[in-house]
């Protein structure tokens, strides 16, 4: 370059950046990260893990410390190994180590689903009020999006999910995600749901059951539904029952043939050495790390029941949080309730907000907070707001 030529203009917008058209104006994924006493908005598990696991997850990750001058085992087949042996103690039903696969949590295992599955020219459906990251991988991965419906009450029903299913796009959708139990509303599926949507497609079915440890009881997992369905798939995470949101770990349950499809689009080595060793140590402890189960459920029951005798309409939940109605300001309750120490989530649907099931404590200081609020008038309830009137689930909230 000439002395005399002008320096290069520094990039200083995103908007000055060669960006893809179709990410312009978006933006990040991100629940609030707040220094609160309270925190009941991400879903976490409140109670952390236990120091017996922690020793044995410290011991394992110190033994792969000496060899990390080698790359990991590339398939993670001694991981995909201890967690088929848990699905098929945790479901009583017969997994093989050929249909798991792991990953960086199960984000990145969606994501590489539909890098497999979805990309330019091809459609995915989700059903709203849904997990909202599914729109987004959607996107990053070049497919297009189908915005689904929900009836009263947020119920799936099997022959309308189809109708859509085979309406998406010009020739129906290639990706199908169904989330059971379902984020925000926390309510399972039927399998018949499941099985009408497989029959009304030629493309894969997703069945995000990241919460289906803290599921009622019978209620039964689309891992039942496997055999003999090629294009079904249920994914699952560490991050929720196991205690271990920290660790970043996802898998899924399908055909050998579709995880076999998967080592086309997945990273090399993506799943590292620490991770690996970490989740193990975990998984071999199972029994231990889910003992906080049943005590989150019981704090979510007590949510359930709670906020009814204040005269709101929270939905019955399958999962470690509750969506709780009938505010008549979500925002303004979201809001006071910080200023009360405690975090919830606004999910962006009309009259709701989104409360985790944290330990007895934490769950006490969020229902002192809310008869406060309606003790002074500051949430007046009123009737149930049902999923016709909501927001579409892209919407983050705060």
């Amino acid at each position: 370059m000439s002395s005399t030529e002008p320096p290069p203009t520094p990039v200083a917008h995103l908007s000055d950046l060669p960006l893809r058209e179709d990410l312009r104006g978006s933006s990040p994924y991100g629940a609030p990260q707040l220094d609160v006493p309270v925190r009941l908005n991400t879903n976490e598990n409140s109670h952390p893990v236990p120091e017996a696991v922690a020793t044995a997850v410290v011991e394992a990750l110190a033994r792969e410390v000496i060899s990390l001058n080698r790359y990991p085992d590339r398939d993670a087949v001694a991981l995909r190994t201890d967690l088929a042996a848990y699905l098929e103690r945790s479901t009583g039903l017969p997994i093989s180590p050929e249909q798991v696969w792991a990953a960086n949590g199960s984000n990145e295992v969606l994501l590489q689903l539909l890098q497999a599955f979805g990309g330019p020219g091809r459609t995915a459906i989700g059903f709203t009020p849904s997990y909202s990251m599914h729109p987004i991988l959607t996107a990053t991965s070049g497919t297009a999006w189908v915005d689904g419906g929900r009836g009263e009450d947020f119920a799936l029903d099997g022959a309308e999910v189809a109708e859509q299913v085979r309406s998406a796009g010009d020739g129906g959708a290639d990706v199908v995600f169904l989330t059971s139990p379902n984020n925000p509303t926390g309510t399972a599926l039927d399998l018949d749901v499941v099985e009408a949507a497989y029959e009304a497609t030629s493309g894969i079915v997703v069945v995000d059951e990241a919460y289906a440890e803290f599921a009622r009881r019978g209620t039964r997992s689309a891992v039942a539904l496997l055999p003999g369905r090629p294009r079904l798939v249920v994914t699952r995470t560490m991050s929720k029952a196991f205690a271990l949101a920290g660790a970043r770990v996802g898998y899924l349950a399908a055909d050998p043939a579709l995880v076999e499809a998967l080592l086309l689009v997945r990273l090399p080595y993506h799943l590292s050495a620490l991770t690996q060793a970490a989740a193990r140590a975990a998984v071999s402890r199972a029994d231990a790390l889910l003992a906080t189960v049943e005590a989150t459920m019981a704090q979510r029951d007590r949510i359930v029941e709670q906020t009814r005798e204040l005269g709101l309409a929270p939905v019955a939940s399958d999962a470690n949080f509750v969506l709780v109605g009938g505010l008549a300001d979500a925002p303004a309750a979201w809001e006071a309730l910080l200023a009360r120490g405690v975090l919830v989530r606004d999910v962006g649907i009309p009259g709701h907000l989104r409360v985790t099931a944290g330990t007895e404590d934490e769950t006490a200081a969020f229902l002192t907070a809310l008869r406060e609020l309606v003790a002074h008038g500051e949430v007046v309830a009123r009737g149930e707001v049902t999923a016709e009137s909501s927001v579409a689930s892209g919407t983050l909230g705060r």
